[in-house]
């Protein structure tokens, strides 16, 4: 599971699709689209961005949702807290400055 987290946070955009999803959860895919293009001068079809957003599910870091004809795209920090506590867990030494 962690190595599909990498993969997933190799790609600068998917990195653009998950700072979007922090800044605002819950979003469709024209909403992603919307912001990747105006906020990051992006432009990638919906069809990409729906790709990307593939990846990112399957590494558990999105989680989507349908209501009704809508499907909502929802951030995902769990794989990330175990990737953190894998390397920064209890055990982990203090650093020393």
């Amino acid at each position: 599971m962690a190595d599909d987290v990498f993969k997933a946070l190799a790609d600068p955009t998917r990195r653009r699709i998950l700072d979007e999803l922090t800044e605002r959860n819950s979003q469709t895919l024209f909403e992603i689209c919307a912001r990747l293009t105006t906020r990051h001068g992006l432009g990638l079809s919906r069809q990409a961005v729906s790709q990307h957003l593939t990846v990112l599910e399957s590494a558990g870091l999105v989680i989507s949702r349908r209501e009704g004809r809508y499907k909502f795209h929802d951030l995902n920090t769990e794989p990330l807290k175990h990737i953190v506590s894998r390397w920064l867990g209890p055990k982990a030494p203090e650093s020393t400055s």
